[in-house]
């Protein structure tokens, strides 16, 4: 990647790590299902009506908005509100990658290879550290809503990829996602409604902060469609892998970050399971490329000079 490339991937690192911080300020002001459901509709309403709808089925929208929209941002946001901190809850997140692998495996017959097997093995050694580590002094359901978060993600990604393989033609990223952003909303309501309470979200509503308003504008136009527009344009001009590995970065900064406005405190176990679920991830997320094999003699410059001398 170009160095200009480089320090934009790491920027949108920066930007999705730091999200992290700017979720748990928001929940101060907004119930968590309904602060998911209005980040959906602060990306999607705006933005509809300048990007063309993705020419693929409207299935696609619902099979990738529920798990993602709903599954992930959901129990996320549930989780950071029942005390999982802000920093733990962006390394827990990547284990999405391990998820997404083991979820192909099933459903996309994709085979799971030795490297990423013991990528995995090493990253759930760090993610159960992190849960015995946290359940002695934490709610341990908090931790287990962004694990399952996780692997909501990883469901959505399976369902992208599926999609993108039965694609007529590439899918714009940023396109998909604001549309996508139209799927999670009413469910999001419907179930904010259920188990937060009218009261609860019309005294939210009523009550906006400038902190709160900021929060929800960091989330949806920064993080995701800045970000996620970024992040596809990259996607365009690189290989998916090459781009991928800095999404390894968000961890990192949203620990720091964490840490440096939220004052938390990360102990030299966390660090260790850190160290474990990056690692884990970047062995099992990277395919090694194999060699081309060689062309036939016929194709070769000295082609028939060996097939002359095979022959003598």
């Amino acid at each position: 990647m170009r160095p200009r490339d480089v320090l934009l991937a790491t920027l949108i690192a920066a930007i999705w790590g730091f999200n992290f911080v700017v979720i748990e300020v928001g929940l101060d002001s907004f119930p968590p299902l309904l602060f998911a459901a209005l980040r959906f509709v602060a990306a999607a309403v705006p933005a509809v009506f300048f990007l063309r709808r993705p020419r693929v089925p409207v299935r696609w929208l619902w099979l990738v908005g529920l798990p993602l929209g709903v599954g992930q941002f959901g129990l996320l946001f549930l989780g950071m509100r029942m005390g999982m901190p802000a920093g733990l809850s962006s390394l827990v997140l990547q284990t999405q990658a391990l998820f997404t692998i083991v979820f192909a495996g099933l459903l996309l017959r994709e085979r799971l290879g030795r490297r990423q097997a013991a990528g995995m093995l090493v990253a759930f050694g760090g993610v159960a550290l992190i849960g015995l580590d946290f359940g002695q002094g934490g709610p341990l359901p908090a931790f287990v809503l962004c694990v399952v978060g996780a692997s909501m993600w990883g469901l959505a990604n399976v369902a992208m990829r599926r999609m993108n393989q039965t694609a007529a033609e590439p899918v714009d990223a940023l396109a998909f996602m604001v549309w996508m952003s139209l799927v999670p909303p009413l469910p999001l309501l419907a179930l904010s409604l259920v188990f937060e309470g009218p009261a609860a979200g019309l005294r939210a509503l009523t009550h906006l902060t400038l902190t709160g308003v900021g929060s929800l504008a960091y989330i949806a136009y920064l993080s995701t469609l800045v970000g996620f527009g970024l992040w596809g344009w990259l996607m365009r001009r690189y290989e998916a892998g090459t781009v991928a590995m800095y999404s390894l970065l968000v961890p990192p900064f949203g620990i720091v970050s964490a840490m440096l406005v939220l004052g938390e405190r990360v102990g030299a176990v966390r660090w260790l399971a850190a160290v474990l679920v990056i690692g884990g991830v970047a062995a099992g997320s990277v395919r090694r490329s194999r060699p081309a094999p060689p062309p036939p003699a016929e194709h070769r410059p000295d082609g028939d000079r060996l097939s002359r001398v095979a022959r003598v």
